[in-house]
C-alpha cells in the first residue's frame, strides 16, 4: 500500500491539537481501556518482561511516560496485586487534558498520577526500577526521539520498555475494518493516523541509540527496550579488555 510504504512523520493527530473537542477528547481517552485491553498486548509483556523482575517482599517502583487516559498504569497496578507483588506506580502525562482524566477517572487505584515531562522528573532526581510507555514513540519527531530514550533511561536503573505500533499494511487494514464501533471520539480517525506515523521494527532499530533493543511482537507491535543492567555489564566487560 503507497500510504504505508514511508512513515508519515507530520501527520497529525486531531486529538493532539490544542483546540478538539473536549467531549470528544474524553471519550477517546476512555475508549483507550478497550482498545488497549484489545491490542496493546501488555498482558504478555507484564508477564513476560516486568513480573520476572518483581520479587515477593520488595517495593519496586515503575514509572510510566505518557499514561494518556492511564489504563495501562491501572491494569499494570492490578497484575501486580493479584501476584502479590509490590508495585509502586508514577504514571505521568504532560498534556494537562490527560492528566486531568486519568487522575479523575482512577482517583482510587492507588497509582499516582501527575502532569509532568520525564525531564522535570530527571530534575528532581528521580528514578524508578522499570520506565514504560506505550504508544508514545510514534508521536515524536524523529529528531525527538533520542532526547526522549536519553530521558527515560536516565529515570530507570533497571529496564525500561517502550511499547509502540508497528506500521504495515495488516495493521492499517484490520483497525480500518474493526473500529467502527468506536464513535464519538477520535479514535478511528486517530488510530489510522497513529499507525501511518509509526515505525517498522527495521526503520526504529535504525533510529534508536547503541544498547537498545527492538522486538517484534503481536499484533503489529515493536518493543523498544533497554536493560541497564546488561548495559553496564557490557560497559565493563569492555572496559576490562581494554585495560
Amino acid at each position: 500500500m503507497q500510504l504505508l510504504r514511508e512513515r508519515a512523520a507530520h501527520a497529525v493527530e486531531e486529538m493532539d491539537l490544542p483546540g478538539c473537542d473536549p467531549v470528544r477528547l474524553d471519550r477517546t481517552y476512555a475508549q483507550f481501556a478497550l482498545v488497549n485491553r484489545a491490542v496493546s498486548g501488555w498482558r504478555g509483556i507484564y508477564r513476560s518482561q516486568l513480573r520476572p523482575r518483581l520479587r515477593q517482599g520488595v517495593k519496586a517502583t515503575l514509572l510510566d511516560i505518557g499514561c494518556g487516559g492511564g489504563d495501562v498504569p491501572v491494569m499494570l497496578s492490578r497484575w501486580a496485586a493479584r501476584d502479590g507483588l509490590g508495585l509502586e506506580i508514577t504514571a505521568i502525562d504532560p498534556d494537562p487534558r490527560a492528566s486531568r482524566f486519568a487522575a479523575e477517572r482512577h482517583l482510587a487505584t492507588g497509582v499516582r498520577f501527575r502532569q509532568s515531562t520525564a525531564a522535570e522528573l530527571g530534575r528532581e532526581g528521580l528514578s524508578f526500577d522499570l520506565v514504560v510507555s506505550n504508544h508514545v514513540l510514534h508521536h515524536l519527531a524523529e529528531e525527538d526521539l533520542p532526547v526522549f530514550l536519553a530521558e527515560s533511561a536516565a529515570l530507570s536503573h533497571g529496564t525500561v520498555i517502550h511499547s509502540d505500533l508497528r506500521r504495515s499494511t495488516g495493521a492499517y487494514a484490520l483497525f480500518f475494518a474493526g473500529s467502527w464501533p468506536f464513535t464519538g471520539s477520535y479514535i478511528r480517525q486517530d488510530g489510522l493516523t497513529s499507525i501511518r506515523r509509526s515505525y517498522t521494527a527495521a526503520e526504529l532499530q535504525l533510529v534508536a541509540p547503541p544498547g537498545w533493543t527492538v522486538v517484534r511482537r503481536a499484533p503489529f507491535r515493536n518493543l523498544l527496550t533497554l536493560d541497564k543492567n546488561n548495559a553496564d555489564m557490557d560497559n565493563a566487560d569492555k572496559n576490562s579488555a581494554r585495560g
